[in-house]
């Protein structure tokens, strides 16, 4: 059986925690830091990347600055530096939280979401889900529509992310169980683990690993956690 690790990370930092963080990252994250033009968005762009290091790092056995990225053809992150083992992993950031996924040699996508009023949920599924998923959130009453709507999102990105095709795969094009079920594909779901995620209230989230049975491991980073990052 595969372990996976996900990490939940608070992207609420000072402004010290966010210089501290921001030192760690390379030029081209920094560029791509100054073009967000919200100071916020800035921010949790800086942290959730920093975060990212740092897990990298701990998992690596050297320090957060050497860390060296490189993007696969699809766009999909992938760690260049240090060499070792196989080390896949997975980032996704809403508002002040991230999620971070690590496994092995298994792809893995993980997906987290801000649970947020959005009034035409319905529709908007029937322009972009799958059609059984779309009927089946059009039949939930209107105060659980909200929340079941950003876990599947969650779901199915999970998966999109995990496979690294990006929009090559429209979310049409499979199905997933709607929340409180269980998360997992409902057509070729073989080869595949998916789990949900607890990343507080108001948030969903969720992890697809493309491998049967992988053992999920839940973490936190800790109050700090910028203080590790060297």
């Amino acid at each position: 059986m595969s372990a996976v690790d996900v990490w939940l990370v608070d992207l609420s930092l000072s402004l010290d925690q966010l210089d501290h963080c921001a030192q760690v990252l390379d030029r081209a994250e920094r560029e791509r830091a100054d073009r967000f033009l919200r100071p916020v968005d800035r921010a949790r762009f800086i942290a959730s990347h920093a975060a990212l290091r740092l897990v990298l790092a701990e998992a690596r056995g050297c320090t957060s600055s050497e860390i060296r990225l490189s993007t696969q053809a699809a766009g999909k992150p992938q760690l260049s530096e240090p060499t070792g083992s196989p080390l896949e992993f997975n980032l996704s950031h809403s508002a002040a939280r991230a999620l971070i996924g690590l496994a092995g040699s298994a792809t893995i996508g993980v997906d987290i979401e801000q649970i947020r009023p959005i009034p035409d949920a319905v529709r908007i599924a029937r322009m972009h889900f799958a059609p059984d998923e779309a009927a089946a959130l059009a039949k939930l009453s209107p105060d659980a529509i909200e929340a079941t709507f950003f876990g599947l999102w969650t779901r199915k990105e999970a998966v999109v992310k995990a496979l690294g095709t990006g929009l090559s795969l429209p979310l049409d094009r499979f199905s997933v169980t709607l929340p409180p079920a269980a998360p997992r594909l409902l057509r070729d779901c073989t080869g595949w683990t998916l789990a949900a995620i607890e990343a507080g209230a108001g948030y969903a989230a969720t992890v697809a690993v493309r491998t049967d049975a992988a053992a999920i491991r839940h973490h936190t980073l800790p109050p700090g956690w910028p203080d590790r990052l060297t």
